[in-house]
């Protein structure tokens, strides 16, 4: 692949494919990219192992102050510039859901599905890890994309090469919605402690933009409740399911990679409370459209605990059936499930497969 570091450069002419790759890009708005499909597709193509995309909007600055964030004379203009964490959920959400399944299907197509794909989402105000670079091949930039932020030095020294985007739609700037609306939410910007819970064997992407979207709305501790291994007994395939302590330590290394400055409280659970079933001081709850049940179950319980209710956020665009997803997204939700069953198959067939290609080879070279 040709690459180079002209911002107006247009496409590579070729896939030159590395072990790791960066991309970075700066987003006008919180509406779909749909612009980043083709750089999202040449990054993904452009890598075997790992692909971290970090995205820039100054909607996602940090807001530092220790007073009222409603009453913004107290905030910095970038703090101003920043959404409520609460009342953006949606959209954020989607975009998340968005940038992961692109690069998915690209992975999947490949059938590279255990390549890692890590989506961060940056502020104008915050510092990018320094170390972020590190062990990473190649950065792609998106042609006359101007990062308004100082990128580390770990960055800057990765081979650069510039992606022409598709087609933007023409749509007003963040002008109109880039300042919370809080006429009618009454939701605080953040919460403290948020909690939620699985399984994350394997983590990929569905796993993924449920911890973010957790510590996305999270102001000091995310409570991560992860099933035991005595509960996975009947599991499919549970011969190739990760142990508790690897599934923790994946889980604790992606919150400290997206939200470094929260706690990530890991933690076993053996029921469907976990601490939501005691603690007092969670005040939010991240649930799926799958775990639904399990949500109204926890707000019974505190009730007869006299527990304060928490407050709950559905992820509802990982369905196969979100309304809010592209036909294509749905189809290959349909067929894929983000789930990690489907990921433990794979690796049994693709075992197989390795197995069946080693005994043809060996018996090519005896014969």
């Amino acid at each position: 692949m040709t690459t180079t570091s002209n911002p107006d450069a247009p496409f590579p002419p070729s896939h030159d494919v590395v072990d790791n790759v960066m991309l970075l890009s700066t987003l006008p708005n919180l509406r779909t990219p749909h612009f980043l499909i083709p750089v999202i597709d040449h990054a993904a193509k452009s890598a075997r192992k790992r692909l971290i995309i970090v995205l820039f909007s100054r909607h996602f600055n940090v807001q530092y102050s220790q007073k009222d964030p409603l009453k913004k004379e107290y905030l910095t203009f970038p703090e101003i510039s920043s959404l409520s964490r609460t009342a953006s959920w949606d959209a954020v959400q989607r975009l998340l859901t968005f940038i992961y399944v692109q690069a998915t299907k690209v992975a999947y197509g490949l059938n590279n599905v255990l390549m890692e794909i890590d989506v961060l989402l940056k502020g104008f105000n915050e510092d990018v890890d320094p170390n972020i670079g590190n062990s990473m091949d190649i950065c792609f930039r998106v042609t006359g994309d101007s990062i308004a932020t100082p990128l580390p030095e770990s960055v800057k020294l990765l081979r650069q090469a510039y992606l022409r985007p598709g087609e933007r739609e023409m749509e007003p700037t963040m002008s109109s919605i880039g300042t919370p609306n809080l006429s009618g939410h009454t939701l605080p910007p953040t919460y403290p402690v948020t909690a939620l819970g699985g399984t994350f064997d394997h983590l990929h992407s569905g796993h993924k933009i449920l911890l973010s979207m957790g510590a996305y709305i999270t102001s000091k501790k995310l409570i991560v409740g992860m099933t035991d291994d005595v509960l996975l007994q009947n599991k499919s395939n549970k011969h190739i399911l990760q142990s508790f302590p690897v599934r923790k330590e994946n889980v604790r290394k992606f919150l400290n990679m997206f939200k470094p400055d929260i706690i990530a409280d890991i933690v076993p659970i053996d029921d469907v409370y976990g601490p939501t079933g005691w603690d007092p001081d969670v005040q939010a709850l991240v649930v799926s459209k799958e775990t639904v049940g399990g949500a109204e179950a926890i707000e019974k319980h505190r009730a007869e605990k006299n527990l304060p209710p928490l407050q709950p956020f559905l992820i509802d665009v990982i369905s196969a059936t979100s309304a809010s997803l592209d036909h294509e997204d749905v189809n290959f939700l349909k067929e894929h499930k983000l789930g990690s069953s489907y990921i433990r198959q794979w690796i049994v067939d693709n075992n197989k497969q390795v197995e069946k290609e080693e005994a043809r080879l060996k018996e090519e070279t005896t014969s």
